[in-house]
């Protein structure tokens, strides 16, 4: 009974010390959770490590009362659990090694198989020792006998993990510092384990091994999950510090495509930004559809495929393209940051709102001399504003100049002492319950003195409540001429809410369908035209733009067949054309820009496939030209080249020159 107590105690702890761990990483190694491969095997090993504690205590207690026969079988068969479940802890200690340093090298691979070899061993001795005792066996008082097997398998196992020890504590010494002591803590561990086994082939009848099991565990936990879990903390701080200067910040696995979202901005959060993703690019491209202004979405898309990423930061350190992102449903100018972390596992991706800093250029540029008094600047805005505040900045004190009775029937002051402390106090009782919070921190001295350091005005929009009933409100703060008073306007809004929220609702129709080709469902010519103007204004910018090509495709035959066919069957012949371009060119888009006339836009993946795709184009034309049957298009290509194309109708003509070189050859083909 004493044995057993041991590794009872062994096993609580063992418990105890990991339990997050089995929470937090499971057992199941998907094919997103690479990175935590290392973790899920660690806990495989656990597991081994638990079940032998548990053979070896209920061993422990059976053998106490060995003389009773019916528990003879049980005891036995225990022995040959034990000796199995040594065997796989073994096994599983050394996949976790491998996952750990993920090495995919000869040697690990030789490892591996010297583990699997060792268990494989030892299961067909356990076999056999029902027949010969090799391994173990029991005499005529049920006394356990350990025989020449048992002790050469646990040499094998001590050689074994010395072995491993040894390759592991060389990983070490070739590792960067903050790995070298993890390193060597695994590497002590298998040394733990091979001397506790050899304290065991000399003292059968003590549990040496599972306390050797307890002493590496708790070495692993104390240096290396301790360690692993440090070095976290001190990367979610350095990123969540980041986070201050961006409104978000991407991690991203090049591997997985899995990412980490850092952000602290309350604008980008309206966003329905989300901590963690499965897949940036595929939620990257989704979130374009719901947060892009319309005029950018095309221009945008292109930069959001993870080749194209790459090959922008071939020889650089980083890379930069900015477009519009609409945020409250107003476009605002973003920067977009990409860089590779130091060992190109991992992407960072950066966000940044950049339009106060376009508005503060735009407003430098312009020459505006004019200082108006207090009296000139509230004569303007009184026939814009409800109410008019005149505040002191360095007292507080203020003079309210009302223009409408907004309020209903509470009572405003034309004057008072404090505008700030009476706000606060003001505020829960005329303002809507979700509004009270951000209105409060809004009308804060201080805040305000900040905002107005760097900006020309700041602005809020909140609903007040009047006789039971919402209006929104925006609230507008700018400095007065001599920066000693702040000029806070008030005014309802409720009317321009529900124009803009009509207009947009109409103009994302309207643009959909202005855009979009009645005859094959492909981008129309207007469509074209705006993305042309959109590449254009990026090119004129000096902006740098991803690599693109241009394919100009003419309909062969559509005069004949209008002519001997009808109408109808042209139209089909059409949409035909515009079918088998779409089936090819599956990532970019097709437009139908004239009669029998179409331009494809090849980016991303087509624009890297982009010779193979033509040689597609053409086989399927010739072949159908060869049977007399199905779509004729002539077609040609052009590549933009950033050192000598300044103008995107350069590389049309090009590729419109070559379509016309391969009408030539498709009619002088028999």
């Amino acid at each position: 009974m004493l044995y057993a107590i041991a590794p009872a105690t062994f096993l609580i702890v063992n418990i105890i010390l990991n339990w997050e761990l089995f929470k937090k990483y499971g057992f199941t190694i998907k094919k997103a959770d690479k990175q935590n491969e290392a973790h899920i095997h660690y806990n495989w090993f656990l597991i081994t490590a638990n079940c032998y504690l548990l053979v070896d205590m209920t061993w422990g207690i059976l053998y106490t009362h060995r003389d009773n026969q019916v528990l003879f079988p049980f005891i036995y068969y225990l022995t040959v659990l034990y000796f199995l479940f040594m065997l796989l802890s073994m096994l599983e200690w050394t996949r976790y090694i491998i996952s750990y340093i993920d090495n995919k090298g000869r040697s690990s691979i030789f490892i591996s198989y010297g583990a699997w070899i060792i268990v494989a061993i030892g299961i067909v001795c356990l076999i056999l020792n029902r027949f010969f005792h090799f391994m173990f066996s029991y005499n005529e008082a049920n006394e356990y006998i350990g025989e020449t097997g048992r002790n050469i398998s646990f040499i094998l196992q001590i050689s074994f993990h010395t072995i491993v020890s040894i390759y592991m504590l060389y990983v070490a010494h070739k590792s960067p510092r903050h790995k070298k002591i993890r390193y060597k803590a695994v590497a002590n561990t298998g040394i733990i384990l091979g001397i506790f086994l050899t304290f065991q082939i000399f003292f059968a009848l003590f549990p040496f091994y599972a306390m050797g099991l307890l002493i590496g565990i708790c070495l692993i936990h104390s240096i290396v999950e301790a360690g692993e879990k440090k070095e976290k903390e001190v990367h979610d701080h350095i990123a969540s510090a980041m986070a201050e200067d961006y409104e978000a910040i991407f991690y991203i696995d090049l591997k997985s495509d899995e990412y980490m979202t850092f952000s602290k901005s309350q604008k980008y959060m309206t966003l329905n930004a989300v901590e963690t993703g499965k897949d940036f690019f595929t939620d990257a491209l989704q979130s374009l559809k719901e947060c892009t202004y319309p005029d950018d979405l095309e221009y945008a898309k292109s930069f959001y495929n993870k080749e194209t990423m790459l090959k922008n930061l071939e020889g650089k350190r980083s890379f930069s393209f900015k477009y519009r992102v609409l945020i409250n449903n107003k476009p605002r100018f973003f920067l977009f940051t990409m860089m590779r972390e130091s060992n190109s596992q991992y992407l960072i991706f950066y966000e940044k709102d950049i339009e106060d800093e376009l508005n503060a250029e735009r407003a430098q540029k312009e020459n505006q001399k004019q200082n108006l008094t207090f009296g000139q600047i509230a004569e303007s805005l009184a026939s814009n504003y409800d109410v008019i505040y005149y505040v002191n900045i360095t007292d507080s004190s203020y003079v309210c100049y009302q223009v409408n009775n907004i309020y209903g029937q509470l009572e405003v002051n034309r004057s008072g002492d404090d505008f700030f402390t009476e706000s606060l106090n003001t505020i829960p009782q005329i303002t809507h319950e979700q509004d009270c919070e951000g209105l409060s921190e809004f009308i804060n001295k201080d805040s305000l003195i900040s905002k107005m350091e760097n900006h020309k005005d700041c602005s809020i929009t909140y609903r007040l409540i009047v006789s039971g009933k919402s209006h929104y409100t925006r609230m507008t703060v700018r400095k007065s001429s001599d920066g000693s008073h702040f000029i806070i306007c008030v005014e309802t809004i409720d009317d321009e809410i529900k124009r803009e929220r009509q207009h947009l609702r109409e103009l994302k129709t309207e643009k959909e369908l202005a855009r979009r080709d009645e005859l094959t469902g492909v981008k129309n010519k207007t469509a074209y035209k705006e993305f042309e103007a959109s590449i254009q204004a990026n090119i004129d910018s000096g902006l740098e733009i991803p690599n693109f090509a241009l394919v100009v495709c003419d309909s062969n035959n559509l005069k004949q067949i209008n002519d001997t066919k009808g109408h109808a069957a042209g139209d089909e012949y059409i949409r035909a054309s515009a079918h088998i371009l779409c089936n090819i060119f599956v990532h970019s888009p097709v437009f139908r820009v004239g009669g029998d006339e179409f331009v494809v836009y090849l980016r991303g993946n087509d624009y890297s496939t982009r010779l193979e795709l033509m040689e597609k184009l053409q086989k399927q034309i010739l072949e159908n030209k060869k049977k007399d049957s199905g779509v004729i298009l002539a077609s040609g290509m052009s590549v933009y080249n950033p050192e000598s194309d300044k103008l995107v109708s350069d590389i049309f003509k090009r590729a419109d020159q070559a379509m016309y070189e391969n009408k030539k050859q498709l009619k002088s083909v028999d």
